[in-house]
């Protein structure tokens, strides 16, 4: 089965509006190096959600950083899935490290999540990955596998192979430090194992596994040319209007 490569930023709590006017300006003028045979969205703060879907290029989906699993309720500061797909928001993102530390999120309240985001015709982006103390123990694949089955659990064969998982080691998030494309692939190799094992070969064959930390144009393709990596989840590089068309051409090399 073939996976559509899928690039997505993360603008984390940057950019304002008129920040991300600019930036979606800027990309439309750069559209041509967007190639069909590649996915892309932006993940970005809400506020910036109207003004991305009105300018952005049509190849470029809506992303959200985040979402409460509740309908509506009173969760003061909160945002309902049904919110974010009423503005058109394709995927959503759960479990996110910075989530996970800054708020003590659970694995139980990310799959609460999971859950809701794919209730509401959206797909999630469950972020997975270990710490530098986990890496340095060598239970890597133990931690990051077990985050991916209890994200996922309780959804159908099919929702699992329609949903994405981002691989992000904790310790490479913003350090300038990256996992080697051979390191991120082992990992990939044992999430599709484990979806294999708990779902179906189908599941894990259609799932997508992007990899997160630290990429950026010069070495974004030497992740996806990995046989089990289908793109990648980008933090500080997406900021970057001709960054970000940079990346979607280092991909386009990987296919061509």
């Amino acid at each position: 089965m073939a996976r559509t490569p899928l690039l997505m930023g993360n603008w984390k709590m940057y950019k304002t509006v008129a920040e991300a006017r600019a930036f979606a300006e800027a990309l439309g003028q750069q559209s041509q190096k967007l190639d069909s045979r590649i996915e892309y969205a932006i993940c970005a703060p809400y506020t910036c959600l109207h003004v991305l879907r009105v300018m952005l290029p049509a190849q470029v989906r809506l992303g959200a950083q985040n979402v409460f699993p509740e309908k509506e309720g009173a969760y003061t500061g909160e945002i309902a899935p049904g919110m974010l797909a009423e503005f058109g928001t394709k995927f959503v993102l759960a479990g996110h490290s910075e989530r996970r530390m800054l708020f003590g999120e659970s694995d139980q309240f990310i799959n609460q999540k999971v859950k809701a985001i794919v209730a509401n015709g959206m797909t999630p982006v469950l972020c997975v990955g270990e710490n530098s103390s986990q890496k340095e123990d060598g239970v890597t694949q133990e931690v990051v596998t077990g985050q991916v089955l209890k994200g996922l659990d309780g959804l159908s064969a099919d929702e699992v192979a329609n949903a994405v998982v981002a691989y992000e080691p904790v310790w490479a998030i913003g350090s300038g430090k990256t996992a080697t494309p051979e390191d991120a692939q082992e990992v990939a190799r044992a999430i599709r194992a484990a979806v294999a094992e708990t779902w179906s070969d189908q599941a894990a064959e259609g799932l997508r596994i992007l990899y997160g930390g630290s990429v950026k144009p010069e070495n974004v393709s030497s992740f996806v040319r990995e046989p089990d990596l289908d793109g990648a989840l980008v933090g500080g590089a997406s900021l970057d209007p001709t960054s970000f068309a940079a990346m979607a051409e280092a991909i386009k090399g990987v296919l061509a």
